[in-house]
């Protein structure tokens, strides 16, 4: 059902990867301007463009893998996929803050670059709530 805590925590996370990233800057470059998601996506460097479409991939799972509620094992799955996404998105973000320009002098990392762990540790909340459910049902089923 969406009133389940698992619904809770893929909310959490859609807000964290579709709204945040608007919020919150990535990073700020060599000449002090502040990246943000805008940014990203309208940036030549392919590597931003990936990161940006990363986000708004892993902010449509998890909106998605609310409304399969009823089907518990391809909302593990999806979760799953959607952990795998936000790890590749942060591989994405830790290269392209190794590759800036100017990168031997003090960069400021954005507080952007932290959000898909955040997803990840939400993700990862929601699975284990979806897999004590399919237990509970499960056992509830032995009974009869």
């Amino acid at each position: 059902m969406i009133q389940r805590v698992q619904s809770i925590y893929l909310f959490l996370a859609f807000l964290v990867a579709g709204g945040l990233i608007f919020a919150f800057s990535l990073w700020t470059d060599q000449s002090g301007k502040e990246v943000f998601f805008i940014d990203a996506v309208n940036s030549d460097n392919i590597y931003m463009v990936i990161t940006g479409v990363l986000f708004v991939i892993s902010s449509l799972f998890s909106l998605i893998s609310i409304f399969l509620f009823k089907n518990r094992k391809s909302q593990i799955l999806l979760n799953r996929v959607n952990i795998i996404i936000n790890f590749s998105l942060l591989g994405v973000i830790v290269y392209l803050m190794l590759t800036l320009p100017g990168e031997t002098s003090v960069s400021e990392k954005g507080i952007g670059s932290f959000l898909p762990l955040i997803v990840i540790l939400l993700l990862v909340l929601a699975n284990k709530a979806i897999i004590k459910d399919e237990k509970l049902v499960k056992s509830v089923d032995r009974l009869r």
